[in-house]
């Protein structure tokens, strides 16, 4: 469907939910994407989930990302909000930890933004990020994201308090 270098996002499969429930529940992956507490989801939880993806949006728009060599199912990202009337759409993403650390995050975050600001006409584009995943900060510089604010001790994770970053870029800071 939208294709880089290294990943492409596509649909989701019913044969990626055994994969997405094998990353989610990974203790590393878990921490980083939800502020409540990190309990784990099970197979019904992701059936319903994908049973509820709708192929004509309204608005959320769910891809799983994929490597474009492979095809193997590493991760996936959407536009988890849209707030049609001030054209802000809140986007979300999470790789699959055999994947960390070699770019496919960060190519997939550029799709999705490029696909967010051409394909719905919306003006800025926004995220949530826990202060201590500076893996994933470091990433969304890279697309472009700026600081706009900091919740200060929002999350309670590991035994002590951690900010949560808001994160956003405009469409006319988009150079792609």
């Amino acid at each position: 469907m939208l294709e880089g270098e290294l990943v492409k996002l596509r649909a989701y499969s019913k044969n990626d939910l055994e994969k997405v429930l094998e990353y989610i529940n990974d203790e590393e992956v878990r921490k980083n994407l939800m502020p409540g507490i990190p309990y784990p989801f099970r197979m019904e939880d992701e059936e319903k989930w994908y049973e509820k993806l709708n192929p004509f949006g309204g608005g959320k728009y769910d891809f799983a990302i994929e490597l474009k060599k492979t095809g193997e199912y590493i991760g996936g990202c959407g536009v988890n909000e849209i707030d049609w009337k001030n054209s802000v759409a809140t986007v979300g993403i999470f790789i699959g930890k055999p994947f960390f650390n070699k770019g496919y995050g960060t190519e997939a975050m550029k799709l999705l933004v490029d696909f967010v600001f051409k394909e719905m006409n919306i003006n800025k584009v926004k995220l949530h990020v826990f202060s201590f995943n500076q893996r994933a900060i470091k990433s969304y510089e890279k697309v472009g994201f700026k600081v706009e604010g900091i919740l200060r001790e929002q999350i309670f994770r590991e035994g002590k308090y951690h900010d949560e970053v808001i994160m956003g870029i405009l469409r006319k800071e988009w150079n792609k």
